[in-house]
Parts: C-alpha cells; structure tokens; sequence
C-alpha cells in the first residue's frame, strides 16, 4: 500500500511539473513582449520627456495620435454597447427563438471575422460617400468590432443568473422589460461590465480597419470626429515601414504608450473578474 502511495505521490509531483512547465511557457513569450516594450521605449519617452506626450509628430511627439485613439475608443464603445446589449438581452430571453438562435451565430461568426474586412466595408459604406476619411468613419469600424464581445458576454452573464430570480420578479408583478432591465441586468453587471472592457481593449489596439477609415491625422490634435483623426495602433505601422531607426524608436516609445492604455483597461478587467469570484 505504501508502494501504491509513493507512485500516485510521484505521479502527482510529475503531474504538477508539467502543468507549472508549460504554463510558463504559455505566458513566457507575454512577458518577453512586455519585456521588450518597456526596455526599448522606456528610453524614449524619458529622452524626450512631456513632448512625446503632448507633441506632434513633428516635434517628436505623439499627442495627437493619443487623443484620436481615446476619441476613437469611447466613440466606438458609446455607439456599440446599446446595441451590443440589446442583441445580447434578446438572445438571452429568446433562446429558442429563430431570431435569437441567428443572432447568437450571428455574434459567433463576428467574433472571428478578419477585422481588415470590417475596415474595407466601412470604406465602402461611409469613407467614399462622405468623400473623406473621418473619426466616424473609424469609430463605426471599431464598433462592429466589439459588438460581438460585449453581446456574447452579456448573454452569458444574464444566462448565468438562476431562474428562480426571474420567475421571482413575474410573480411579483415586474413586465418583461422591467425583469430584463431592472433585474437581470442588474445582478449580471459584473459580467457585462467585463465584456465592455474587453471589448474596449480589443479595439483600443485595432490597426486593420483604421488603414482604410481614419486617414491619419498626426500634426494637429482631432477636434472634429467628420474629418481625419490619428491613432496609436495606425502611427505604429507607418513608423515601422520607414527605414529611419529615429522613426523606429518613436515607434517603440508608442507601443509602450499603447501597453500602458491596454493595461489600464485590462486591470480593471481582472478586478472585475476577481469580485465575481469572491461573490
């Protein structure tokens, strides 16, 4: 029995090895990236102090691109959430339903659709008839990007609430809406909260469909979301084309910038995440 023992305990290190062995070569090339961001653009931002910040891209800054990435990021956010939760809310309470069964594939297909071709429909829909590239325009792209996230996990959260709540709130007199708005919604906050933040993190980083929406706009600081906005991701790959390293560095001092604004979205994700646990 003893020898039985000692081969299940052997087995059971061996077991948890492995498992500690491939998570850290799961999150090792995250922090190799990390790594590298923060060793070379580090550098940059100190070099150039606040003007990186604030300036231009003329006087070695990237101000304008950080305003038009915020600007493009609650733009996208204000016009996708209304709709996303809906779609999420009526493939929640109609599940059996034909629309609900379309809009949960619906949601899925949207989910893993190529980004790129998003930004060429937008093109086609708002960037030739308006006859120029434009915040709107980039804004609109970036919604139907996060669409699907925040619907898919408001569905899930609302799904996720015991009926007996809900039977509950019909036998105290409460109308469909009222249930879905007042009661379901307000128990599953936390996890649509979370699919809002991730869905703001996904488009806060998007490049693809901004090449063919915003047009770059990089010299003077966005006022008007119908006329040309600039954006991190989009700066990003234009400095990496060029062949100077002056530009290449600007480059990694923006990705650095970009890391710093995914993060602070992303923490609060995980703080999320963390009160779902414990409740």
């Amino acid at each position: 029995m003893s020898h039985i023992k000692k081969i299940r305990m052997i087995k059971d290190k061996i077991f948890l090895f492995m498992v500690g062995f491939l998570t850290l070569l799961t999150v090792l090339p995250l922090f190799h990236i990390i790594y590298s961001i923060v060793i070379k653009g580090l550098p940059v931002i100190l070099e150039r102090g606040l003007t990186f910040i604030f300036g231009t891209l003329s006087e070695g800054g990237i101000g304008p691109a950080i305003v038009g990435t915020l600007m493009l990021t609650i733009m996208a956010t204000l016009l996708g959430i209304p709709i996303a939760f809906l779609a999420g809310a009526y493939a929640y309470e109609f599940p059996n339903s034909i629309i609900g069964r379309a809009t949960k594939v619906l949601l899925q297909i949207m989910l893993e659709f190529p980004t790129i071709l998003i930004g060429t429909f937008i093109m086609a829909t708002v960037v030739v008839p308006m006859g120029t590239f434009s915040g709107l325009a980039g804004a609109l792209a970036l919604a139907l990007i996060l669409i699907p996230y925040v619907a898919v996990y408001t569905e899930e959260a609302m799904a996720e609430i015991p009926k007996l709540y809900k039977e509950g709130a019909y036998a105290l007199g409460c109308t469909r809406a009222q249930v879905i708005f007042k009661v379901i919604t307000k128990m599953a906050k936390k996890g649509i909260l979370t699919g809002i933040l991730i869905g703001m993190a996904k488009v806060a980083g998007e490049t693809a469909p901004l090449l063919f929406t915003i047009g770059g706009l990089y010299e003077v600081y966005p006022t008007n979301p119908l006329e040309p906005v600039g954006a991190i991701p989009l700066l990003i790959y234009t400095l990496v084309q060029s062949p100077s390293p002056e530009d290449h560095k600007m480059a990694w001092g923006a990705a650095l910038v970009m890391l710093i604004i995914f993060l602070s979205i992303f923490i609060p994700i995980r703080l999320a995440l963390k009160d779902d646990i414990k409740l």
